[in-house]
């Protein structure tokens, strides 16, 4: 995959309320869902008892955390746009986060990026991305997301 490259904050502006980029696909192994689920100290069944899902779930079978999903978009976000022109990046927080569907086990995820706003701060500049979180073959995207984004030059 070709990287979108921002070589300054007028190329981003001329992006507002349109798609920029998706990302490649990225599968979910339950090998993901278990380390998740080791950082966090969440173990609930549903995510890492793969007998008891397969029996109990209504998925049939253990589900990604939401929070895992939502801490794979800077992943997404670096393979497929970079800024170039920027002397550092980073993640201010979020407006929005909703999870609309399950994301279950050996499902594959994708990024797909809009700009929704650029604003100038001092010493760079503010991203609002609106970011969708989409599974292959489910219409529902797993997470939709507001994400700030600061550059400083």
């Amino acid at each position: 995959m070709t990287k979108i490259l921002f070589h300054d904050s007028n190329e981003l502006t001329q992006f507002t309320g349109k798609e920029v980029a998706v990302s490649e696909w990225l599968e979910i192994k339950q090998s993901m869902i278990q380390t998740f689920a080791d950082c966090t100290n969440d173990h609930q069944w549903i995510h890492t008892d793969v007998e008891k899902a397969k029996k109990e779930s209504i998925y049939g079978t253990t589900i990604a955390h939401g929070f895992l999903t939502l801490s794979l978009i800077p992943f997404f976000l670096e393979s497929c746009i970079e800024y170039p022109f920027a002397k550092r990046s980073i993640n201010y927080g979020l407006n929005k986060v909703r999870f609309p569907h399950a994301v279950t086990v050996n499902s594959k995820l994708r990024g797909k990026f809009f700009v929704q706003e650029v604003i100038a701060i001092e010493g760079g500049i503010q991203i609002e991305w609106k970011i969708n979180i989409e599974i292959d073959g489910i219409e529902k995207p797993a997470c939709v997301a507001d994400m700030l984004i600061r550059l400083y030059f």
